[in-house]
């Protein structure tokens, strides 16, 4: 990317102009995507924009502040939480379970403020998000603070992880804006997000997230705000808490002075006059709660003038003025006619309830996930059992409970297969994982993640070979495992649609390159379970040749320094899979020669563990990693009774504690250099 030159003249005040710039455009760009769903621009100059930043901001680190976007995501990993008090406890909602407990409320309300039954009350109405309360506090329009609800009237700290969420401004924008507001929200994740970490989850062999609130409450109490913001939360603010320097007389002008000044509400809210508009929206919104692309259950009626709210006031636990209309369960019962195994992307196998067909919330539902096989002994759960099934945010609905007072004792126990129900191959259950999976390289519903993985620029980098050609390939029957690879021609590639024979003897150069990869690249390339790129590269230094990994014993693999029974249970696993044996032999008749790996030998760091955290400023995590491993050392992710020398930069966290506790050798950034720089003395 090619970057503005900085005035010479006055460098800085240049630098300080386009970095304000850059933030006002990132800001709005991040509104326009997250809020509005209305993106003017791609993400590539999106990006381009935030690199811009970031390079200005490295060399000015003096102009950074608080709610620049690239500090969304800044602070160590927490301890643990700490208290923060409510100045207006954030109060529970009293619950509406029928249309005529909608109207009682109304006529309720009119008794206690003396207005005639017949005259009409405005009110606000919004959807009931199923999400997680939060507090937002913001001081002269900087967000400086945010809490969960906690009991009402204390709450968790948890700012880190809400400058995460990209739709909430880091500094409100516009006129008026107040001294101090806090703004009550409600942070949920979308039912495309909720559904892609429980994917995630399942195939790492995690327990998935039982519903989208859920999710969202584990990702927002997370003490690492690094991992809440690999999780896309998103929020609705709804409410007011305590507020200085402005005012308002109504919940709709309070939702539009807040809409105004960038925070993100939910745009089905509308002002009803009377209480036959407001059960009017609430069954609009039940009407349309399947389509939504998040989970709410219910609708929320305020009475909108802030006055007549002041004039109800409120009971121990719940304002009078405000009632939470439910939605119905959207559970049912039906008999569990068997059960059927499914074989994910990346080899987890997942058995599948097949149902008598049932309607739950207008939608024929004939298939629930089951999870893994703890879920299946947990439930007690049997083939030819009636099943309590729910719709809870999933593509698939899940098996809520058993009703064995319905049992006949016909009912049948499923056992975990013994072997991979689409390839055969023997299947596994590692150490600390729900899961189990199937590892064959040529499992078909792995073929192509493990193609894609293989070809991958980390591993055995061929150029060219992405997603469009991997599933041309797959469609016209070409190759069945990795090791199809190296028989194609550019006959082969032809066949693909708008191919010109220039590309096509491309693919195959690179193809053809690739025989000759490091043998670090190639074992990383075989996607075995809980192997990286680091731990691959430790292999092969180690073992010096794929024939002698293929030999280790789980002592030799565990006599390694990183690599722990968990790690060695899935190499050996791996290699003792017939079929993965075959598939490389075939790659080696194909002419695939790995590039044998030795270990430096006699380096300033021979034998060394090192393991870098928090801030560093001398030099980047990967450079560090090089400096070690150049010189014969390991660097790291975790501290050990192992480690040798943790380098601690600003802001260390938990990994600096654990050393101490361990009595591990600390180092500052210029200590670790100096280090280096004595070892090389002492070589000398």
């Amino acid at each position: 990317m090619q970057l503005p030159l900085l005035d010479t003249a006055d460098p800085r005040e240049n630098a300080r102009k386009r970095i304000e710039e850059l933030r006002r455009l990132l800001e709005h760009h991040n509104r326009l995507y997250y809020v509005l769903d209305a993106p003017v621009i791609t993400d590539a100059e999106y990006d381009e924009l935030f690199r811009e930043l970031q390079h200005l901001e490295k060399q000015f680190p003096d102009l950074i502040t608080p709610d620049s976007p690239t500090q969304r995501v800044g602070g160590a990993p927490l301890a643990k939480f700490s208290a923060m008090v409510h100045r207006l406890p954030m109060l529970s909602l009293e619950n509406a379970i029928t249309e005529a407990d909608i109207t009682d409320f109304d006529l309720r309300i009119k008794r206690m403020l003396g207005i005639p039954p017949g005259h009409p009350i405005g009110y606000f109405c919004e959807p009931k998000m199923d999400g997680v309360a939060v507090e937002l506090v913001y001081t002269d329009g900087l967000l400086t603070a945010a809490s969960t609800r906690g009991d009402g009237f204390t709450g968790e700290e948890v700012t880190e992880n809400v400058r995460t969420i990209r739709s909430l401004p880091l500094r409100l924008t516009g006129d008026n804006i107040p001294r101090l507001l806090e703004v009550r929200g409600e942070v949920f994740l979308s039912l495309e997000a909720f559904q892609r970490i429980n994917r995630e989850k399942e195939e790492n062999g995690e327990p998935p997230f039982a519903n989208p609130r859920n999710a969202a409450a584990g990702s927002l109490r997370q003490l690492d705000p690094r991992i809440t913001a690999r999780r896309p939360l998103s929020i609705f603010c709804y409410g007011p808490g305590v507020i200085e320097g402005t005012g308002f007389d109504s919940q709709q002008a309070f939702f539009s002075a807040i809409s105004g000044w960038g925070l993100p509400v939910n745009p089905l809210v509308r002002g009803e006059t009377g209480i036959e508009g407001a059960v009017d929206f609430y069954r609009e919104i039940l009407a349309q709660r399947e389509s939504l692309p998040y989970e709410i259950d219910g609708a929320v009626l305020k009475v909108d003038s802030f006055e007549l709210q002041r004039e109800l006031g409120v009971k121990s636990r719940s304002p009078r003025w405000a009632l939470a209309c439910k939605f119905p369960p959207r559970q049912a019962v039906t008999l569990l006619e068997d059960i059927q195994l499914s074989v994910g992307r990346t080899g987890v196998i997942t058995p599948v309830a097949q149902l008598r067909p049932v309607e739950v919330s207008g939608v024929t539902v004939s298939r629930a996930t089951l999870h893994n096989w703890d879920e299946i002994a947990l439930k007690d759960i049997r083939i030819g059992d009636h099943v309590l099934v729910e719709r809870a945010g999933d593509v698939i609905p899940a098996v809520v409970k058993v009703l064995t007072e319905k049992r006949t004792g016909q009912e049948r126990q499923l056992d975990p297969p013994e072997s991979c129900p689409e390839c055969g191959s023997a299947i596994v259950r590692i150490a600390e994982e729900v899961a189990v999976r199937c590892l064959g390289l040529s499992c078909p519903p792995q073929i192509r993640e493990s193609i894609l993985h293989f070809a991958s620029r980390n591993a055995m980098d061929i150029e060219g070979l992405g997603e469009k050609f991997v599933e041309q390939l797959l469609a016209l029957g070409l190759v069945q495992s990795v090791a199809d690879l190296y028989t194609l021609t550019v006959q082969d590639f032809m066949r693909f649609e708008r191919m010109g024979t220039k590309l096509a003897t491309k693919l195959v150069d690179a193809i053809e390159r690739s025989k000759h990869q490091e043998l670090g690249r190639f074992i990383y390339a075989l996607g075995i379970r809980h192997v990286g790129e680091r731990t691959a590269k430790t292999l092969a230094q180690s073992f010096g040749s794929l024939e002698h990994l293929e030999e280790a014993t789980l002592e030799e693999l565990t006599s390694i320094r990183d690599i722990g029974l968990t790690v060695a249970q899935s190499i050996r696993t791996f290699f003792d899979n017939r079929n993965n044996l075959d598939i490389i032999r075939r790659m080696l008749q194909a002419g695939v020669t790995p590039a044998m790996e030795r270990k430096r030998v006699g380096g300033r760091f021979t034998g060394k563990s090192f393991v870098f955290t928090g801030a560093l400023t001398r030099f980047t995590r990967d450079e560090a990693r090089q400096m070690v491993e150049n010189q014969g050392g390991h660097a790291v992710g975790s501290v050990s009774k192992k480690t040798d020398y943790v380098v601690a930069g600003a802001d260390a966290g938990s990994k600096l504690t654990k050393a101490r506790e361990l009595n591990v050798t600390v180092l500052s950034e210029d200590e670790f250099l100096a280090l280096l720089e004595t070892q090389g003395e002492t070589e000398g």
